[in-house]
């Protein structure tokens, strides 16, 4: 029952992190505005399918996670 309320904590806190920075998107540099982000304007409807912005962060978690797991001896 501990690791379930662990995971459970673990799992919000990770929830309140997101959200957090889905509140401040706006005022990041460079998220959906990359080369290949693509941007759809129709009145005041606006679609962001940000690719390169998503590959670029997948990166980089990729190489926190793999220094992590290098640094632990794992």
């Amino acid at each position: 029952m501990r690791d379930m309320g662990k995971l459970l904590v673990l799992g919000g806190a990770i929830l309140v992190v997101l959200g957090a920075l889905l509140m401040v998107s706006d005022h990041i540099p460079l998220i959906g505005k990359l080369p290949g982000d693509i941007t759809i304007r129709r009145g005041s409807t606006r679609i962001m399918i940000p690719l390169v912005s998503c590959i670029v962060l997948s990166v980089l978690v990729s190489l926190i996670l793999w220094a992590i797991s290098m640094w632990r001896g794992k």
